[in-house]
């Protein structure tokens, strides 16, 4: 199935000049994937690295490693890491901080869950989760790498958050980044698919989307990147 994905992308004619497309496939077909979209100029990253750069540390992949296989991104903090896992913000910085020290851009994954959103924490909690990572590594940094705004009560739900909704958080989160954020890259993840993605990539501070499900589907996934070249 990755390799039948990565065919189909690496087939389809992408406006570079207007969106970058990346893909995070499971580790086990990092390196296919890679190679399989190198003459595409489709990014590659992966789905978690650990926080250590080395050391007896079985069964993880390190950012070195990551390096090594071909990806240039990666990441971090994904909800399902967060809440299957148990990676707190503490840990999620120290990942944050592993990728940035070999040049992975990381995408910081931020969001609620309903019981946060419904006692009104939403923009306490979603704070809370990048200053965790902007006292780690600075503002700057933090700023040079991607953001995910990805509601956890919307992920593989079917519910998506109204354009009107991301778009608030998003430009809360703008607001925190401050001056070294006016630049970064603010991406909206939860149910993102071809009949809602016009919408969120049409609000100012949603700057593309994190596409789960809908990205198993080449021809689903290929849509919402034709909807993002033409926004």
């Amino acid at each position: 199935m990755a390799a039948d994905l990565a065919e189909r992308l690496a087939q389809q004619r992408i406006d570079h000049g207007k969106v970058q497309v990346a893909v995070f496939p499971p580790a086990v077909h990092l390196a296919l994937v890679v190679h399989r979209l190198q003459q595409a100029r489709i990014d590659v990253g992966a789905q978690n690295l650990s926080e250590h750069a080395e050391g007896a540390f079985t069964g993880e992949l390190s950012s070195a490693m990551l390096v090594d296989v071909g990806c240039s991104m990666v990441l971090v903090g994904h909800s399902e890491r967060r809440a299957l896992f148990d990676e707190d913000n503490r840990r999620v910085a120290e990942k944050y901080a592993a990728a940035e020290a070999l040049r992975l851009t990381p995408i910081l994954c931020v969001g609620e869950t309903l019981l946060e959103r419904e006692a009104a924490a939403t923009a306490k909690v979603v704070a809370a989760q990048i200053s965790a990572v902007a006292d780690r590594v600075g503002m700057d940094k933090l700023c040079a790498g991607v953001i995910a705004y990805e509601p956890v009560w919307a992920i593989g739900t079917g519910v998506t958050a109204s354009p009107q909704q991301a778009q608030e958080v998003h430009a809360g989160i703008r607001q925190q980044l401050g001056a070294a954020g006016e630049t970064t890259k603010i991406l909206y993840g939860g149910s993102v698919n071809p009949e809602n993605a016009e919408g969120l990539f049409a609000q100012p501070d949603i700057n593309g989307g994190l596409i789960g499900g809908a990205s198993l589907q080449a021809a689903e996934f290929l849509r919402i990147i034709q909807l993002a070249e033409e926004a």
